[in-house]
């Protein structure tokens, strides 16, 4: 089983201290998550629109968020 899929269960949990925890868990994973598929679409060509659209966002909060950052590695689990 992955960690992922893991941390899915354990935020499934009807222990607060567990399932709260998974949450945060998860939301670290998202947050690397987005940083390495913003960074593949920026390579590939993909426009702050057309990345916005995809995360269903602003062009203007993807843009805030992702801009003048260092890219991430090319594989998210660095």
């Amino acid at each position: 089983m992955s960690q992922a899929t893991e941390l899915a269960a354990a935020a499934g949990s009807t222990d607060p201290r567990v399932g709260l925890r998974a949450v945060r868990a998860l939301g670290r994973l998202l947050e690397r998550l987005e940083v390495v598929q913003v960074d593949n679409a920026r390579r590939q060509g993909w426009s702050w629109q057309e990345i916005a659209d995809a995360l269903e966002v602003s062009r203007q909060a993807v843009h805030k968020k992702h801009a003048g950052r260092p890219a991430a590695p090319n594989s998210w689990e660095a």
